[in-house]
């Protein structure tokens, strides 16, 4: 309450702000087949976490600054945890597993970018579909090309514009 908020707080605040936007975009739901429901928005929103983790370690105080946006990214899902009814006992254990899934996936999908031995579309399908398996070949597809150019976009874009 007292302390002082650093920069790079406010900084990652306003980019998670930005990012939970981006993660809830119609396209995602409708052409890219990820359920609209509590777990396919989580997923959402790991896959745009783990992309903004990626491209913001690439800075100069980039560990820094991943850390604070991940911290605001839980403070936020603490509390959306606690809107939605999860008892005080139970927000703690969610989180971790929500943490533990987060991290996962972003290893994922690091890889997969970088070429590795699992395509990218299948990651996809295993990961960003909120457990439900995809209906439709093109929305997998259509999920792979939306996240390539997410990553490109944002490895493009200078530190100032993310949070625009």
């Amino acid at each position: 309450m007292f302390r002082r908020r650093k920069p790079e707080e406010d900084l990652a605040s306003a980019i998670y702000s930005r990012l939970a936007e981006q993660a809830r975009t119609p396209e995602l739901f409708e052409a890219c087949g990820i359920p609209d429901n509590l777990y396919g928005r989580f997923d959402s929103l790991a896959l745009h976490a783990a992309l903004m983790i990626d491209r913001l370690r690439g800075e100069p105080d980039g560990d820094v600054v991943a850390q604070a946006f991940f911290d605001a990214m839980f403070r936020h899902l603490d509390l959306t945890l606690r809107e939605i009814g999860v008892q005080d006992l139970g927000v703690g254990r969610r989180i971790k597993i929500m943490a533990e899934g987060l991290q996962g996936r972003a290893l994922a999908y690091r890889e997969a970018l970088a070429g590795g031995p699992t395509p990218l579309s299948e990651v996809l399908r295993r990961n960003a579909y909120g457990g439900t398996p995809p209906q439709d070949e093109r929305q997998v597809a259509a999920l792979e090309a939306y996240v390539r150019h997410r990553a490109q976009h944002l490895a493009a874009t200078p530190r100032s514009d993310l949070m625009k």
